[in-house]
């Protein structure tokens, strides 16, 4: 069973990780006291009040009242402070950017979305992304100093080594495009990216304190589909930092996809999969755009339209098949589901994998599986990439605790 909160150590070498523990812990139950501080973190009292008090000279951390009386002392309770520091979080999908300002609580402060340019090149891509994020920087007024840097959240594979984005689906002519490099030296800030279904499962992690504590599977539903993992409070990103590529497993079909394979998941599941299924049923033109035409089919199938929830179905029902057995290979219980593609179907579809998944995956009596929708909304990717940027400042690392 995982552990309701991440254990500091009282080894003299590690007080970067305990620092960490300490702020992640604080930040996740919203308010709490110095001694259920301590006996969370598993520090000593000594060792915690040290921590708490730079936290508190950093401005991270702020005394916030104290809690009702037990019958002694009333405790003083903790809290982060929201607006210590923001991060600017960019989601780039092949139809449009979107980007948002997130305070250190994870609260959206602002958004801004735009189309990609006609010519959508690295380098005009690059442009228009840095153009959101100084555009929310200067609309919110704050100091630059308070902005800890850039998040971007992108269709992979990634490879991270070089910061490259690799023939990306739908956007053509990226072959290992530089893209955090070229954001970074547009923006003067400090940029990290990683891709969107990871980068939607930390901001779920990060905005959903102790609601997202443990492990879950992150499925994020856009354009295409994929997943992010958190195992033990760690997200799982693989050898080549491209854990969650679900929607390019077969899935049994032999539908041919946009990678050149056929049967992949994504081939049966994307925005665009959907909708040819759905004006294949209904037999009449449907809005050109994929947007537009997945907007109508799931209001639609909200409003009891039979061949738009037939098409729902049927796609939640190979979604839940892949899941289940990726929820048996990790052993976890909780599933997530997010993402723009669930806007207005988010009970329809999370019923049908909910259903496939407890009928199909191992041992459903020994670790029932919650099916649950995401916390954060259609922005999640782009959230997630804001708490990309809090994620590697501020989070407990296991890296950090083994000088790895």
């Amino acid at each position: 069973m995982t552990p309701a909160s991440w254990q500091g150590t009282n080894l003299p070498r590690v007080g970067g990780f305990n620092r960490a523990v300490v702020l992640d812990t604080i930040r996740r139950h919203g308010e709490i006291s110095r001694v259920e501080l301590a006996q969370r973190t598993g520090l000593t009292a000594q060792t915690m009040s040290n921590i708490v008090r730079a936290l508190i000279d950093d401005g991270l951390v702020t005394e916030n009242g104290r809690a009702p009386s037990t019958g002694g002392k009333r405790r003083v309770l903790l809290k982060v402070v929201p607006d210590a520091y923001s991060a600017v979080g960019l989601h780039l999908d092949p139809e449009r950017i979107t980007g948002v300002l997130v305070d250190l609580a994870g609260g959206v402060r602002l958004r801004a979305t735009r189309r990609l340019p006609s010519e959508a090149t690295p380098a005009a891509v690059a442009t228009a992304l840095t153009r959101i994020g100084q555009q929310l920087v200067r609309r919110s007024g704050l100091e630059p100093e308070r902005v800890l840097g850039a998040g971007l959240a992108v269709p992979g594979p990634l490879d991270p080594a070089h910061r490259k984005v690799l023939d990306p689906p739908n956007l053509d002519g990226w072959t290992e495009a530089p893209l955090a490099d070229l954001v970074e030296e547009r923006f003067e800030l400090p940029v990290v990216m990683d891709n969107d279904a990871t980068a939607a499962a930390i901001g779920e992690r990060w905005s959903g304190c102790a609601q997202r504590a443990g492990s879950f599977v992150y499925v994020y539903l856009g354009t295409g589909v994929g997943i992010g993992v958190v195992l033990g409070d760690q997200v799982h990103r693989g050898v080549s930092n491209n854990a969650g590529e679900i929607g390019h497993v077969h899935s049994g079909g032999s539908r041919e996809c946009h990678c050149g394979r056929r049967g992949c998941l994504e081939a049966y599941c994307s925005m665009r999969s959907i909708v040819a299924d759905w004006r294949a049923a209904i037999g009449r033109p449907a809005p050109t755009s994929v947007t537009a035409a997945y907007d109508q089919l799931c209001r639609d199938a909200v409003a009891g339209e039979a061949a738009a929830r037939k098409v729902l179905r049927q796609t939640a029902t190979r979604l839940g098949q892949a899941l289940a057995s990726v929820v048996s290979v990790l052993d976890v219980d909780r599933v997530v589901l997010g993402g723009p593609a669930l806007r207005h179907v988010s009970e329809l579809v999370r019923n049908r994998v909910s259903k496939v998944i407890t009928a199909q995956v191992w041992a459903p009596q020994v670790r029932p599986v919650r099916v649950e929708t995401a916390l954060i909304g259609d922005d999640a990717a782009a959230v997630g990439a804001a708490s990309l940027v809090f994620d590697h400042a501020y989070s407990p690392r296991l890296n950090t605790l083994l000088g790895s």
